[in-house]
């Protein structure tokens, strides 16, 4: 889909969905975190994922985030506000703002094409792109570097099986 925005594209192998942003976290910290995602990854069988319809955040007027949707699932959005909760007993500060899940595809450079994009997003509104079947979580380190973001696996945790999912790479 061609529209003539000013946009920086996400490398596809960076394209992922966040459920909880953590921010700094000591290295002394990410075995107890790790624990505490596999016990509420143990109650959630793996489920599908629909991506689904396009927008821009925070305003089509000034855009920043370019991103397709993922259709509201309660299982998903059950998932997220437990994880929240429990990140919060480490100390983590719950997010204040509604869980808006979606893919970040891109960011813009300037407000160039704004126009033409507007028209592409309400023409792809409710298009359904594909589904993605989630079967694990991923605890990720982002670092930002000149060329974006550059991130890194920590452990992956497998939905449903909590005694097979720990895969702690540091």
């Amino acid at each position: 889909m061609e529209c003539g925005a000013d946009i920086r594209w996400i490398k596809p192998e960076n394209i992922h969905l966040t459920l909880k942003f953590l921010g700094f976290v000591d290295d002394k910290d990410i075995r107890d975190i790790v624990k505490q995602i596999e016990g509420t990854c143990a109650d959630y069988p793996p489920f599908d994922l629909v991506i689904s319809g396009i927008g821009v955040f925070p305003h089509i007027k000034s855009p920043r985030v370019f991103w397709a949707g993922i259709e509201e699932k309660s299982t998903l959005l059950e998932l997220q506000m437990e994880i929240d909760r429990n990140m919060a007993s480490l100390g983590f500060k719950p997010e204040k703002r509604a869980f808006a899940p979606h893919l970040t595809l891109g960011r813009f450079r300037s407000f160039k094409g704004r126009a033409v994009l507007a028209d592409t997003i309400k023409s792809h509104t409710h298009e359904r792109f594909g589904t993605v079947h989630a079967k694990a979580l991923s605890f990720m380190k982002s670092e930002l570097t000149s060329a974006g973001a550059l991130y890194t696996r920590i452990a992956e945790i497998a939905l449903g099986q909590n005694d097979k999912t720990e895969k702690i790479d540091a």
